[in-house]
């Protein structure tokens, strides 16, 4: 009782925490807004200039913020525990490049030059390298183990990387407009992004959860979960559909967002234990909490310019991440 009462705690504040980060995302910018002209706006429906900057400019950046932070830090959280190797993430395991290459053929050979035509493409590469890398991973002895995943998905990985730099080098007129998704930002993005992807990170939010007793069983083993009765193949395709769902919707809707999906899940076991009962909806909170403060940070490092949301979680997560492995505190 004392160890769940004090993971509630955690999560409390962890809410309380995220509430202030949404809070500082419409408040904060090239142009100041008060919280109490921002709370005008929003529920009471403000026609000054301020409310619609934050109705039409910062709420459909946070709640996509919201998203895609949550997404990608539950992929993360899902992908460690199919693979019981603790630096698996979407982009180590090849998806979120799948999604790049997506995005590069759609640019260079489709003709789509808006963000809501890339979401599709994105999302069908992203779901195609997850395939890739199972199916590799899956053949010969053992099965898709660990070990063969993480590797599989390494020369899936450094293949896609060849096939982007291979398409951008012949069709130099795609490079600027691929380099301006490739980043990663929450900027420039409007409501349509957020109805259009919201299904899937939905779905896949779900899948993951379905599997969260099945995980817990995982990490203790393939023999130890089939002996507690789980059955290890489908938890981990049902995980890993989840998994290539949340990351391929979160990575087409903002691009390659670096270090959300490696470094939340270490902090969110570190905070309440391994039970991925406490781990995956900490990590739901904790993800958007970190990409809401890094693209506020990135709008005033450097006015009037801005610092990609990807840039800045990297220079964010880092020290978080190296203090937990001093203490020794990230568990695998």
């Amino acid at each position: 009782m004392r160890v769940n009462a004090r993971r509630a705690v955690v999560m409390t504040a962890a809410v309380v925490a995220l509430l202030l980060a949404v809070l500082f995302s419409l408040a904060v910018g090239a142009r100041a807004i008060a919280p109490s002209a921002v709370l005008d706006a929003l529920l009471h429906g403000g026609h000054s200039d301020a409310a619609e900057v934050v109705r039409e400019m910062r709420v459909p950046r946070t709640v996509l913020g919201v998203m895609v932070g949550a997404a990608l830090a539950v992929a993360g959280t899902a992908l460690q525990g199919i693979t019981r190797n603790p630096i698996a993430d979407p982009g180590i395991l090849g998806i979120s490049q799948g999604a790049s290459v997506g995005v590069v053929f759609a640019i260079a050979y489709a003709g789509t030059h808006t963000l809501t035509g890339y979401v599709w493409y994105a999302f069908a590469g992203a779901g195609l390298a997850a395939v890739a890398v199972y199916a590799i991973a899956a053949g010969g002895r053992g099965g898709a183990t660990p070990v063969k995943l993480a590797l599989g998905g390494a020369a899936l990985n450094a293949l896609l990387v060849s096939v982007t730099t291979g398409v951008l080098t012949t069709k130099a007129s795609a490079l600027d407009e691929f380099r301006f998704w490739q980043v990663g930002a929450l900027s420039g993005r409007d409501a349509t992004i957020v109805h259009q992807t919201w299904p899937f990170l939905l779905a896949g939010l779900v899948l993951v959860l379905a599997v969260a007793r099945g995980l817990d069983a995982l990490a203790l083993g393939e023999d130890v979960a089939k002996g507690l009765g789980q059955n290890v193949a489908l938890v981990r395709v049902v995980g890993g559909l989840g998994a290539t769902l949340l990351t391929g919707a979160g990575v087409a809707a903002a691009g390659p967002i670096a270090f959300t999906g490696l470094a939340v899940p270490h902090i969110a076991r570190a905070l309440v234990g391994s039970d991925h009962r406490w781990v995956l909806p900490l990590a739901a909170v904790l993800g958007p909490v970190m990409l809401l403060a890094s693209d506020t940070v990135g709008r005033i490092v450097f006015p009037p310019s801005e610092v990609p949301a990807g840039v800045m979680t990297a220079l964010i997560g880092v020290p978080f991440l190296v203090t937990l492995v001093r203490r020794k505190a990230v568990a695998a």
